[in-house]
């Protein structure tokens, strides 16, 4: 394995600030970064997907469609990624095949050409009109199974969904693990199993380090087939976050992997993301301590922090260990929904109604009782028929794919929102209400003004010294912060 070349995807600009930022990176914020990047050397950069799409629209009225258009006239030689939840695109939505399909298009259009669906319950039905779309839209399509911890999420069961969607026609595999779950010791049988059904196709592996384990098992990856790793700038690394690029380069090469990477421009980076969070007050990545607890509840770090917001209010701030046990044993009752959005949220809300209420599932919210009569997908393991009649109140299931139940919108959107200015702002009706996408039109176009590039470095300096909690770091020798 010695020598054997190994691509890296950066995750700084979409999946690292939404992880510790919570996905409060601006446009503005990319525009010094970016080229940066770009001159690195990644297999891509993930800029757009899941939580910063609707970010954008609805906390920093930024058009997500503009975003994909500004950040690949500064990014000329990578490709950027756009991420989506199969058929549910950006929401926790599912939309019709007509919304999906021209969300494709536009994602093209709109200047990106590197696309990573995954379906949160790994219902490959979920993923064919996303993989068959992005292919025909000319997207280089690297499609998802998202990988938990369970008695029935097994490698077989892994092997078996990684060959439906190689079926699919997608470009490339990657192994997402979004509550860092994965060990060292599981990958050792895992990716051997998913490697000999990828055959020649690229195997990735995006992984959190919410256990602290991800940067060393993703290195011993390397050794059992995984080809691409998707690592984050030091600066917004670790915690709930990815592993550093940095540090993992270094490690790989000295483990034998060639890794064509420039650290230079990344560690350019790195100084710059510390100045952006001494200036507005954001977190860095910390690495943190092993947690038993995590591998049960599986809960994402941002989703916890989250939720001790909304409890203290209620007084009940206390409960919060009670919530996370109630969601372990809700993921057991519902047959072992992975613990990634949409369903991490509805989890964690049956969790919460169960402790608060009198009785565990007295109250049972619309989502889930969809969610088990199978129209989001394929449930993995069983569920107690006495709980199952419970809560779907002589529902009948269904096993039909989730697409087929959902009427053409397009017609109805022109009909009953249009006219539309573009096919872009047809969608952002799709997803969002009309109040939604009237403040979004009325914030204008996006700014990207943000006073990085003309600061000089001793400002900077002096920045970062105001914030006892961001780490020293490496001073690339230079007068000033030029672009």
């Amino acid at each position: 394995m010695s020598g054997k070349t190994i691509r890296l995807v950066d995750v700084t600009l979409r999946d690292a600030h939404q992880c510790l930022w919570a996905t409060r990176m601006t446009t503005a914020m990319m525009a010094d970064i970016a080229p940066r990047l770009d001159r690195a050397g990644f297999e891509a950069i993930d800029l757009v997907g899941g939580a910063v799409f609707d970010v954008c629209v609805r906390y920093l009225r930024e058009d997500p469609w503009q975003r994909m258009r500004l950040v690949s006239g500064w990014v000329k030689n990578t490709p950027l990624i756009v991420m989506t939840r199969g058929q549910s695109l950006f929401t926790f939505e599912f939309f019709p095949d007509d919304i999906v399909e021209l969300t494709a298009q536009r994602i093209f259009a709109n200047g990106i050409r590197y696309h990573t669906p995954y379906d949160a319950l790994n219902d490959m039905r979920n993923m064919e009109v996303p993989v068959r779309a992005a292919k025909k839209a000319g997207l280089y399509t690297a499609g998802g199974v998202v990988y938990t911890l369970s008695p029935v999420h097994t490698d077989d069961y892994y092997a078996r969904k990684t060959g439906e969607l190689i079926k699919l026609g997608v470009d490339a595999v990657y192994i997402k693990d979004p509550s860092g779950l994965l060990t060292p010791e599981r990958a050792h049988t895992l990716v051997p199993a998913l490697k000999a059904v990828c055959g020649a196709l690229p195997l990735h592996l995006h992984s959190h380090c919410l256990t602290g384990l991800a940067p060393y098992t993703a290195l011993r990856a390397l050794e059992l087939g995984v080809d691409v790793v998707h690592t984050a700038t030091s600066t917004l690394a670790n915690g709930a976050s990815h592993p550093a690029t940095e540090s993992f380069v270094e490690n790989a090469r000295r483990d034998g992997f060639t890794v064509p990477i420039d650290l230079t421009p990344v560690a350019e980076v790195a100084e710059r993301l510390r100045y952006i969070a001494a200036r507005e007050g954001k977190p860095v990545g910390q690495i943190v301590e092993h947690d038993a607890f995590h591998y049960e509840h599986q809960m994402p770090g941002g989703m916890i922090s989250n939720l001790k917001s909304q409890l203290a209010p209620l007084g009940i701030a206390h409960r919060l260990p009670d919530v996370l046990e109630e969601a372990a044993r809700v993921r057991h009752d519902l047959g072992y929904p992975i613990i990634v959005s949409p369903f991490a949220q509805f989890v964690m809300t049956q969790a919460v109604l169960n402790v608060m209420g009198k009785e565990r599932y007295a109250t049972v919210p619309d989502e889930v009782r969809k969610y088990v009569l199978g129209y989001y997908g394929e449930i993995a393991g069983p569920i107690d028929p006495n709980l199952f009649d419970r809560i779907a109140k002589g529902a009948a299931p269904t096993t039909a794919r989730p697409g087929d139940l959902i009427e053409p919108g397009i017609p109805r959107l022109r009909r009953e929102r249009g006219p539309f200015a573009s096919d872009d702002d047809l969608l952002l009706a799709a997803f969002y209400s009309d109040g939604q996408y009237q403040a979004l039109k009325a914030a204008g176009p996006i700014k990207t003004d943000y006073p990085l590039s003309s600061t000089p470095l001793i400002t900077l300096m002096k920045e970062i010294a105001l914030r006892p909690d961001i780490r020293s770091f490496h001073i690339v020798k230079r007068p000033a912060l030029a672009a």
